[in-house]
């Protein structure tokens, strides 16, 4: 994936006046790459992932997912686009209280009318990778926020999607859950090259990224690398960036 000098401006119903939300913003991200976006509130980051999600469209700039401009889809191409090629893990989980885990999980296949025999294969898989196979017969509410998290990952990926797309995934979690999700998302990362980008303002789960970008008043201030260090060494470059862009602190890995 590639951005390119994205911008994103919004005029206030109130007053007329613009405000810029994203003045420039440059980076790439490589395949099966595990990218964090970071920074202070109101830097940009959810205006950000939502360009890129195609949820919202630029002002200015190009955004290039498997080589395509996807600043130039009309709807219906979009919505293509979205089924095909992304797929998302929201805060607040998004599952259908109504249905099972395993049929939340394979109703994007189901609706792209695959055959039941490869829905039940590639289940089999995920589940197991996620470590919810024994629990994919109860419904959302039967099961703990963690593993509700975990089957909204397996949603996003049996796809196979060409990115993944989280924001603020451990928002909702005690500490315990939000390890086992981030967990899960370096497993999927490592095993089936994953390309996952997550917005997060949790130095915890920026820790399990392999780069992070920050973000601060609509451009990029900085990113950083983990490049082999362990988590805790990590964790400590993250806060040390954070403080200096006035951003917020989390728990200790």
């Amino acid at each position: 994936m590639e951005v390119r000098d994205v911008k994103k401006t919004y005029s206030s119903a109130a007053s007329g006046i613009p405000s810029q939300a994203l003045m420039g913003i440059s980076f790439s991200v490589k395949k099966g790459e595990f990218l964090g976006i970071m920074g202070p509130s109101g830097a940009g980051k959810s205006t950000l992932l939502n360009v890129i999600s195609t949820i919202d469209k630029p002002t200015g700039g190009t955004v290039l997912i498997g080589g395509k401009n996807i600043v130039n889809l009309d709807e219906d191409e979009l919505s293509d686009f979205r089924r095909k090629k992304l797929g998302f893990i929201f805060q607040d989980y998004n599952l259908l209280d109504t249905l099972t885990l395993k049929e939340n999980i394979i109703l994007p296949l189901s609706l792209a009318k695959v055959k039941v025999s490869l829905i039940e294969k590639k289940l089999k898989r995920i589940s197991e990778l996620l470590g919810i196979e024994k629990i994919i017969n109860k419904v959302p509410y039967e099961v703990s926020g963690g593993q509700r998290q975990r089957a909204a990952a397996a949603r996003a990926i049996i796809t196979e999607p060409e990115l993944i797309l989280a924001d603020e995934p451990t928002g909702a979690l005690d500490s315990k859950s939000s390890a086992e999700l981030l967990n899960s998302l370096s497993e999927l990362n490592e095993k089936n090259a994953a390309t996952i980008v997550m917005v997060t303002h949790d130095s915890f789960s920026a820790s399990y990224c392999d780069r992070i970008i920050f973000i601060k008043d609509g451009i990029l201030n900085c990113e950083i690398e983990r490049n082999g260090r362990n988590r805790k060494e990590f964790f400590d470059e993250i806060l040390q960036v954070l403080s200096s862009l006035g951003g917020g602190v989390s728990d200790a890995v």
